[in-house]
């Protein structure tokens, strides 16, 4: 009995610790936009974007996401293929602030306590909330109304590596679906407004950031039990 306790004792560590590894680092990249003003190309970056994210890896195969990413958003009309579009020549500027929060999934094991090079695809998804300007567009040109929040659907696809025993770089591409149909000022929710209001109003705007994420990992090593 003595024996089946010892080994629980010196196991509970093992397991506990072995959940216990962090990471904080940051989002170098660019962003761009798919909505009803300029061009519909998914991945195309047009602006800087940067941000901060720290994960909790809960197992070689899993981790919990935060991060805070910020980018300006702007679209052209003149940059479509569309001949409506483009001579309709509309263009807006926004900001994104947003903060997200989810589950990273690696497709291989990418154990942190084995100091091996090892890579791995991953993908995540979760929920972001995001502020930007309420805008529409009068006579050609973009107008604020207001500052606003709404949430979005993060779907993100990369590929990462250890370069060193404790960085790790990766390179991602994470769409965000968003649950209005406003960034652009193709439809502002005033209804003093409504007259102005056009494109495809049963869709919603999605923003793409895609750059390369690089994070410091920390936190104890798993315990072995003398023999």
């Amino acid at each position: 009995m003595n024996k089946k306790f010892y080994l629980f004792f010196c196991f509970f560590p093992l397991m506990a610790l072995h959940a216990q590894i962090h990471e904080v680092g940051v989002f170098l990249g660019g962003s761009n936009f798919i909505g009803d003003v300029g061009p519909t190309t998914y991945v195309s970056p047009n602006e800087p974007a940067f941000g901060l994210l720290y994960k909790w890896n809960k197992s070689a195969r899993h981790a919990y996401r935060f991060s805070y990413t910020q980018s300006k958003i702007v679209s052209n009309d003149l940059d479509s293929k569309e001949a409506g579009r483009n001579q309709r020549g509309y263009r807006f500027e926004n900001g994104i602030k947003e903060v997200s929060l989810g589950l990273e999934f690696n497709f291989f094991d990418f154990d942190l306590h084995d100091s091996s090079a090892k890579i791995t695809p991953y993908v995540h998804s979760g929920i972001s909330y995001f502020r930007h300007d309420e805008l529409y567009i009068l006579n050609g040109e973009t107008k604020k109304d207001k500052n606003t929040g709404s949430f979005a659907v993060p779907m993100t696809l990369g590929i990462k590596s250890n370069i060193t025993p404790s960085l790790i770089l990766a390179a991602e591409v994470g769409a965000r679906y968003t649950l209005t149909d406003n960034i652009d000022g193709s439809n502002p929710k005033n209804e003093n407004l409504e007259t102005l209001r056009f494109g495809n109003i049963n869709n919603n705007d999605w923003y793409v950031f895609s750059g390369v994420t690089l994070t410091y990992t920390f936190g104890n090593k798993p315990c072995y039990c003398a023999e």
